[in-house]
């Protein structure tokens, strides 16, 4: 029974550490849509425009309009690395 409970705690704590290793941090920014293509959505943050690309797997809420305020979930990604 030890031994079961034991190895059940080691499957468990390996199952959460591979999920926890697989998270990403997310962000977001919330303001106007200035501009919202097949491949970008622009908001304006402040005195910045922000630019953010889309895909078809973005998940969309309601209708995205230039004008509507909107609040964006994003997470980065490397594209590439170079090391020197």
């Amino acid at each position: 029974m030890k031994k079961s409970l034991c190895s059940l705690s080691v499957i468990l704590a390996l199952g959460l550490t591979s999920a926890l290793a697989g998270s990403t941090k997310t962000y977001q920014v919330t303001g106007p849509v200035l501009d919202v293509t097949d491949s970008m959505i622009v908001v304006q943050k402040g005195d910045e425009r922000w630019e953010i690309a889309r895909t078809p797997d973005t998940k969309v809420k309601g209708t995205l309009a230039k004008g509507s305020k909107v609040t964006i979930f994003y997470s980065m990604t490397a594209v590439s690395a170079e090391a020197k």
